[in-house]
C-alpha cells in the first residue's frame, strides 16, 4: 500500500519536510548539510525505510529537458512552488523550504541576540504564524524594553510579505496605535517587499526605525501592556 505523507502524524511531517528540505538542499551542492539531516533522520524519524522510499517515489522525479537534459526537480507539499536545479537555471526556492530555512536561522540565534524569532505554533505545518522579538535600541526610549510582535506568512509568502503586528504596546510612526499593526505604506521594506527579503530583516529594520529621529525620543506606552 503506497505511503502518503498526509497520513504521517504532524511530527513525522515536520521531519519528513525537513528531509526533503535538506534533500533539495543536496542537489544545489550543500551536501554536509544533507548528511546532518541523514544522521537526525535516522535517529528521530520514526518511518520505515519502505515508507521513505515510497514517500521520495512520489515526491521527487526527473524528467528530460527540451534539449535532452536531465532536470531534476524536488515536489514540495502542500501546493508548493516546484524548483529546478538544472545548470544554468534560476532556482526558486518553494515556500516551505524557504520557511525552513528561516526557521533554522532563527533557532541558530541572529548577532547579538536583540532580535530574534520563532514559529509560533510548532505543529502548523503550514508554517504561518511566527512570533518575534525585539530588544530596544540603546540610546532611545526604547531602550531595555522588550518588545514582542506576531508576523503571519500566508500562502503567497515570500513572494508577498508577511503582516506584521507589534503585541507589545508601542509609539512608533510606523505602527497602528490601536492594532499595533505595522502599516506596509509607512515602513519602506514592506512597502517595496522583495522576495529575498526575509522575517529577519523585518525585525532588524524595525529595531533601526526605533533609533530614527522622529520615533527615538517619542513618548511611550507604559512597559508591559499590550494591543
Amino acid at each position: 500500500m503506497e505511503t502518503s505523507l498526509f497520513s504521517l502524524g504532524n511530527e513525522e511531517r515536520v521531519r519528513w519536510r525537513w528531509f526533503r528540505f535538506e534533500q533539495w538542499r543536496s542537489v544545489r551542492g550543500e551536501t554536509q548539510r544533507a548528511a546532518a539531516c541523514a544522521a537526525r533522520l535516522e535517529t528521530n524519524l520514526s518511518i520505515n525505510n519502505q515508507s521513505i522510499h515510497s514517500l521520495s517515489e512520489n515526491l521527487g522525479r526527473e524528467r528530460k529537458g527540451k534539449k535532452g537534459k536531465e532536470e531534476r526537480y524536488c515536489i514540495g507539499f502542500d501546493s508548493m512552488t516546484l524548483g529546478s536545479s538544472a545548470a544554468g537555471s534560476s532556482v526558486v526556492v518553494p515556500r516551505n523550504f524557504r520557511l525552513l530555512e528561516e526557521l533554522e536561522r532563527g533557532e541558530k540565534g541572529i548577532g547579538d541576540g536583540s532580535v530574534s524569532y520563532g514559529m509560533e505554533d510548532a505543529d502548523d505545518i503550514f508554517m504561518r504564524s511566527w512570533t518575534g522579538t525585539i530588544i530596544g535600541p540603546h540610546n532611545t526610549v526604547h531602550e531595555g524594553r522588550i518588545y514582542q510582535l506576531k508576523l503571519f506568512c500566508d500562502k503567497d509568502y515570500p513572494e508577498k510579505p508577511p503582516s506584521v503586528r507589534f503585541y507589545s504596546r508601542i509609539n512608533m510612526t510606523c505602527v497602528n496605535h490601536e492594532t499595533g499593526l505595522v502599516d506596509p505604506k509607512k515602513f519602506t521594506i514592506l512597502a517595496n517587499w522583495q522576495r529575498d527579503y526575509t522575517m529577519e530583516d523585518i525585525l532588524t529594520q524595525l529595531k533601526k526605525e526605533m533609533a530614527n529621529g522622529h520615533n527615538r525620543k517619542l513618548v511611550q506606552p507604559p512597559e508591559g501592556t499590550h494591543f
